[in-house]
């Protein structure tokens, strides 16, 4: 079942532009430098040089419809490696971005605990000296941790 799938199809009609081509070069040849002396089979043909002339307009045709052939192939290769670099490119693009959202992640992440061992920092010294520059920097801490919670209140994600 598989003979009959398009692209089998497509691939066998695109060689018959060339080998029609081949075919009638050769009948055209055939048909101009031979005659009945060479081959007796030339003798039940009437006119070999009308019918020459008509093969040569047939191999015409059938260059044409080669070229097109051909172009045709050749357009489709070249949209399908213009893909497959666009498919590339997306990808790399992907790639990037989310190496920069983990880069953003591990920043946010480092901030996060730097914040954290500055306010336990505080919240110890003031437990163990409970002055007033503890205090201060206890405050300090505090409205840290509330400007922090007010961005990620702001940015939910």
């Amino acid at each position: 079942m598989g003979l009959f799938t398009r692209p089998v199809w497509l691939n066998f009609l695109s060689l018959l532009p060339a080998t029609t081509l081949a075919v009638l070069t050769l009948a055209i040849a055939f048909l101009r430098f031979y005659d009945v002396q060479d081959f007796p089979l030339l003798g039940f043909i009437a006119n070999p040089r009308l019918w020459s002339n008509r093969f040569t307009v047939a191999a015409l045709l059938a260059t044409l419809a080669n070229f097109g052939v051909e172009w045709n192939r050749r357009n489709r290769e070249t949209n399908r490696l213009a893909e497959a670099r666009q498919r590339e490119a997306e990808a790399r693009q992907r790639e990037a971005e989310a190496r920069e959202r983990e880069a953003r992640r591990d920043l946010e992440t480092a901030r996060r605990d730097r914040l954290q061992v500055r306010c336990l920092a505080a919240q110890v010294r003031y437990q163990l000296d409970p002055t007033d520059d503890h205090r201060r920097e206890l405050a300090l801490a505090l409205a840290q941790l509330e400007e922090y919670q007010q961005v990620l209140d702001r940015e939910p994600e």
